[in-house]
């Protein structure tokens, strides 16, 4: 099915809505809520998610929404959140299903500048681990069900929050809600939270906005190597170690064959167009033709964009050994690769195997691969997206774009539920520290977003 790539590019408004302001009732409740779930540390196996999710559900609560349509769903450890804001079914529309993440990667408090699990800010921006990815979505999503309800807003059809517990990890919370879950499944669509959101430049000007319409296939193996082992006081050429070394490091060294689509073309084009310098060109280069080896070596250079333009794998983990006083008897390194829509994992693991070229290397994958199909852009939501994006930056282009990374959107298109990516967040390329230390969002950002989700539903399921 030929992918519609749809550009609506709304007339300038005349005059730039003020951003909101920062001592307003709802602000006021976002940051509170914000600071809140910052504090929670929601990494897999330490059970908190299930204590943000019933605080999340007491905010609710306590904004007017019944019990009856409030459900912490625990799994495991871990738990998801379902809340529905029912409408009066005046437009005969089936539900909107709005989608975050509750949980966070891990994070090493002594390596961090500042503690991750308490929002800290400086003059430019809020940190903590999850400031961005993805409480921030949370934050926002659930202060807009909570500004609306004050508001006596009613919808003409169901909206309602589906959050995750465990996108980090296994998504079990994700798969369950996707696909066990009849009340959600006739849904006409999802709107993510978890993506999405717009590019800035260096000087704060505006880029463009990104639509995720796509992912691609997640998927990690392990890769053990084996040896018989012994004393370390008798060391000898074959370690296992030192063979995995050699395998990381071939794996280093392998670029996948790039790849494109229409969208990934479009979204090159016209960010490059906007971007200008020498990035921007190569992104437009890379537009009009991919085979330009200049322009793919510079794009590659880039890990904001290197995984739009083909497939990734890279170690993210290792373990090996067991005395410091011994050979190794094995050594692991868990390789995550991020797989190009139309490529096969079993083509990927092939290609990997080809590379290490050890026969002894032995291949484990971690949990089933995900391949999701592509949402075609539809008007009206694109329509209320730019309404949106645009009441901050008006005229800026609203793209679809294929997300490098994975988001619980994957198993809802998987489930036959078209899912857009459709976050609040502009920042620069640069200040992105999703995953990794003092992880970080400008205080501007956050402000400048508490509009964002209001305009989206209230165009989507006002009367």
């Amino acid at each position: 099915m030929r992918l519609l790539i749809i550009f609506i590019t709304l007339a300038l408004s005349a005059v730039t809505l003020a951003s909101p302001d920062p001592n307003s009732e709802h602000a006021r409740k976002a940051m509170e809520i914000y600071t809140k779930v910052i504090s929670f540390e929601t990494s897999k196996g330490l059970g908190n998610v299930p204590k943000m999710a019933n605080y999340l559900a007491s905010e609710l609560r306590a904004a007017g929404f019944p019990d009856k349509d409030i459900e912490v769903a625990p799994l495991g450890e871990t738990a998801a959140l379902i809340a529905r804001y029912r409408g009066d079914g005046s437009s005969g529309k089936s539900p909107i299903l709005l989608l975050g993440h509750m949980d966070v990667v891990e994070a090493l408090e002594d390596d961090w500048e500042r503690p991750p699990f308490e929002l800290t800010h400086d003059d430019t921006y809020f940190y903590a681990r999850g400031s961005n990815d993805n409480k921030f979505g949370i934050t926002q999503l659930t202060s807009t069900f909570i500004r609306l309800k004050k508001e006596g807003f009613v919808p003409n059809r169901d909206l309602i929050i589906a959050f995750s517990g465990d996108e980090e990890s296994g998504m079990l919370t994700t798969r369950m809600l996707a696909n066990d879950r009849e009340d959600l499944a006739n849904a006409e669509y999802a709107l993510n939270s978890d993506s999405g959101g717009g590019a800035l430049k260096d000087d704060g000007r505006p880029i463009s906005y990104h639509m995720q319409a796509a992912e691609k296939t997640y998927v990690s193996w392990d890769i053990t190597i084996r040896n018989p082992g012994g004393h370390s006081s008798r060391p000898r050429a074959d370690n296992a170690i030192y063979d995995l070394a050699d395998a990381i490091q071939k794996v280093q060294q392998y670029r996948f064959p790039v790849r494109w689509s229409d969208m990934t073309l479009a979204y090159f084009h016209q960010t490059g167009s906007e971007l200008g310098g020498e990035l921007g060109d190569a992104m437009v280069q890379f537009a009009e033709n991919p085979g330009d080896g200049a322009a793919t070596d510079r794009l590659a250079s880039e890990s904001a964009y290197v995984g739009t333009t083909r497939t990734t794998c890279v170690p993210t983990m290792l373990r090996g050994g067991h005395a410091e006083n011994a050979l190794p008897q094995s050594a692991t390194a868990t390789i995550n690769c991020r797989i190009f829509p139309g490529v096969s994992v079993d083509e990927v693991k092939a290609v990997l195997q080809k590379v290490i070229d050890n026969e002894a290397a032995e291949f484990v994958q971690l949990d089933e691969a995900t391949e999701s199909p592509i949402s075609e852009l539809r008007p009206d939501v694109v329509a209320a997206v730019s309404k949106a994006v645009h009441a901050r930056y008006p005229g800026i282009e609203v793209i679809a774009n294929m997300s490098s990374g994975g988001t619980d959107g994957m198993h809802f298109r998987k489930a036959g539920i078209p899912t857009w990516a459709v976050g609040g967040l502009f920042m620069r390329p640069a200040d992105n520290f999703a995953h990794g230390l003092n992880e970080r969002v400008p205080i501007k950002a956050f402000y400048d977003a508490l509009d964002h989700w209001s305009i989206i539903l209230r165009e989507l399921a006002g009367n």
